[in-house]
């Protein structure tokens, strides 16, 4: 810190494509300590990421949007501190900042988010929303599908935090009957709730009539559902991915959605992001997809940006809060 006092800080907020950071919170008790460029464009690889943020002390990053890996990190000779929304960032290395001298900042975030948009995606399946709409709108054919019916269907819930646990609640005011699995849940808590204890990941899949992801990434976690998990799961069986993308096998999830070995998928969260332009998953009909929004509310967003700045004034201020390690 100490070379760093006696100047203006330059600090640094990535891919606010909204336009909307200085709008959510409150910058002006940073304005005589940081000078704050916002940026709306996405920065593609690397180099582009390196070359563009060289000369800043701190950078602000959305989530797992870029990655904050090793080399990136040996790059950027600046950069004190590297703020990042929500609890945890899985793009960011954390080893390699330590080792850089870089301070990691998290912020809250809220429950209710992602849990509701599952069930937009849920719901958007299962009566076919977007094909009617699109339908609707180029004055096409009045009624083309026959939605699915919820009530007396299997949710199988992968993961059984707090997000897993809202799920399955709205689940049940719909008359589902809530399976869950994942590797440390006991039957004290599924219990508890009215929710069935799974035997294993292959039994939630094969009974499944929904299969609903909500797990952290982590090493047991990565690749779960690959090929041979997605062809235990019914020819009739929907896959909502809110959580991470890399818990899924994209290709093996391409291929079975290409050859309707699943009626479909609903996914917020992909390999590569933005999901480049003419990527298969933007063309398959069976496939209802949203930009990584499951976080992208009001709330949510003030609660992120004024906590961004209060961490990089704790920060200023030798007393950083929510630290990473």
């Amino acid at each position: 810190m100490d070379e760093i006092v006696n100047r203006r800080l330059r600090c640094a907020v990535l891919d606010d494509y909204q336009n909307v950071a200085k709008t959510y919170a409150d910058w002006s008790a940073l304005e005589t300590r940081i000078d704050l460029q916002v940026f709306n464009r996405h920065l593609g690889n690397e180099d582009e990421v390196a070359a563009q943020l060289a000369e800043f002390d701190i950078i602000v990053i959305m989530r797992e949007r870029t990655p904050f890996g090793a080399s990136l990190l040996n790059r950027l000779p600046r950069l004190k501190l590297l703020v990042t929304s929500g609890p945890r960032n899985a793009a960011i290395d954390l080893a390699a900042a330590k080792a850089n001298g870089v301070t990691v900042c998290g912020t809250q975030a809220s429950k209710a988010p992602p849990t509701e948009l599952t069930w937009a995606l849920i719901l958007g399946l299962a009566r076919h929303t977007a094909i009617e709409d699109a339908a609707f709108k180029a004055n096409g054919p009045w009624q083309n599908t026959v939605g699915v019916d919820l009530a007396g269907k299997t949710l199988g819930l992968l993961g059984f935090g707090h997000i897993g646990q809202k799920v399955a609640t709205i689940g049940q005011a719909f008359g589902m009957n809530i399976i869950a699995w994942s590797a440390n849940l006991t039957e004290d808590l599924t219990r508890s709730m009215g929710v069935t204890l799974a035997e294993s990941k292959d039994a939630l899949l094969e009974c499944s009539d929904i299969v609903s992801i909500h797990l952290v990434l982590g090493e047991r976690s990565w690749g779960l559902i690959d090929a041979e998990a997605l062809s235990r799961m019914k020819k009739s069986a929907l896959l909502i991915n809110t959580s991470r993308a890399q818990i899924v096998d994209q290709t093996a999830l391409v291929e079975a959605l290409q050859q309707k070995r699943i009626a479909g998928a609903g996914l917020d969260v992909f390999e590569q992001e933005p999901l480049p332009e003419g990527h298969v998953l933007r063309t398959l009909p069976n496939v209802l997809a949203i930009p990584h929004q499951g976080y992208v509310t009001e709330n949510n967003y003030r609660t992120y940006y004024t906590q961004i700045v209060e961490a990089i004034q704790a920060y200023l201020d030798g007393a950083p809060v929510r630290e990473m390690s």
